[in-house]
């Protein structure tokens, strides 16, 4: 049997890489054979996906969130670079909510990494957004890339999976980032002078379009300079050929940390099932926890002809068990679902 691993990263748990080792594991146990390809929504662990087509991993030490230099990984692959925000301009980086700056956070290093990627001779820079500490509208990014006519003749390409405005960033996503509310009306005041500074300078509006206010308004800033929004799934699974390795399986097996209706909106557990679906192939869902009741029968928001079988960790094995001992378990879930189609 011809098994296809390729879920997203169950958060706080387990890596997309860690979670697609384990099934392969799983899959061996049962004699199948296993192809891995870690998945990324666009968010954290796009750049670990990527990873796996090959190319050059890069170092590039710039300044952090709140200012101080982290040294930050990305990836050339011919005349591609892929960037990874959070990488630069992560709330990981700052300790969590806790230990951020919610009105001094910067996307500066974020900038100076796509300038290090165009330094080093890449015509195309898609940079992954998600996990920023960020709200600065994606400023701080377009001041480390002056003069921003350096990126003429590069196509600059922005990934995420959120639909969210430019000015609405602060409200949506503020309060993750440590903001309290007199915080995200001032961050929301801020992102409206940015979308007029944007509007007379770039002739864009960024207030219109779905999506500009992923990463604080990062993506909008890119976007005022010319970048192209797509989906994050959508991205990754092109670079790394998905359709084409759903179809050469017999099953594939993806999987997340909480399956719940945003799954099914540009996510990867419902990306992959549609994929899967147009293919005829059945899927293997494996998750830390069920939400929104979709565990009840039938309601899966599904694709006409999909087959696909969702097993919830905690439901299988307590909370207690499949939280910290999450591959051991995704292991045993894989090889138990294998052996009954072997």
């Amino acid at each position: 049997m011809r098994i296809l691993a390729c879920p997203d990263k169950l958060r706080g748990t387990c890596s997309a890489l860690e979670a697609a080792a384990a099934m392969a594991r799983g899959g061996r146990r049962s004699g199948g054979v296993t192809t891995v390809v870690p998945l990324a929504d666009g968010g954290e662990g796009t750049l670990e996906s990527l990873a796996a087509i090959g190319g050059l991993i890069r170092r590039t030490t710039v300044s952090g969130p709140l200012g101080d230099p982290v040294v930050a990984e990305w990836l050339l692959w011919g005349g591609q670079a892929f960037i990874e925000m959070a990488r630069a301009s992560g709330l990981e980086l700052v300790g969590g909510a806790g230990g951020n700056d919610a009105l001094g956070a910067s996307t500066y290093g974020t900038g100076e990494l796509i300038a290090a990627a165009v330094g080093a001779g890449a015509r195309t820079v898609t940079v992954a957004l998600g996990g920023s500490a960020t709200t600065d509208g994606g400023f701080g990014a377009l001041r480390a890339l002056e003069p921003v006519a350096r990126l003429k003749g590069v196509r600059l390409v922005v990934a995420c999976d959120v639909t969210t405005t430019f000015v609405d960033a602060a409200a949506v996503f503020g309060p993750q980032k440590g903001a309290t509310a007199a915080q995200v009306n001032l961050l929301t005041r801020r992102l409206q002078r940015l979308a007029e500074m944007y509007q007379r300078e770039y002739h864009v509006d960024v207030t219109t379009i779905a999506g500009t206010g992923a990463a604080g308004g990062l993506a909008g800033a890119l976007v005022a300079i010319g970048a192209e929004l797509r989906s994050g799934f959508v991205m990754v699974a092109d670079v790394v050929n998905l359709a084409d390795r759903i179809r050469e399986a017999d099953v594939v097996i993806t999987g997340e940390g909480f399956l719940d209706h945003e799954s099914f909106h540009g996510k990867v557990v419902g990306g992959v099932c549609e994929m899967a679906a147009a293919a005829a192939k059945p899927v293997l869902v494996v998750v830390g926890d069920v939400l929104d009741g979709l565990a009840e029968p039938g309601a899966l928001p599904l694709p006409s002809g999909a087959h696909v079988e969702v097993v919830s960790l905690v439901e299988r094995y307590g909370e207690d068990r499949s939280r910290h001992d999450t591959a051991a378990c995704i292991e045993e879930v894989v090889a138990d679902w294998c052996a009954t189609r072997s």
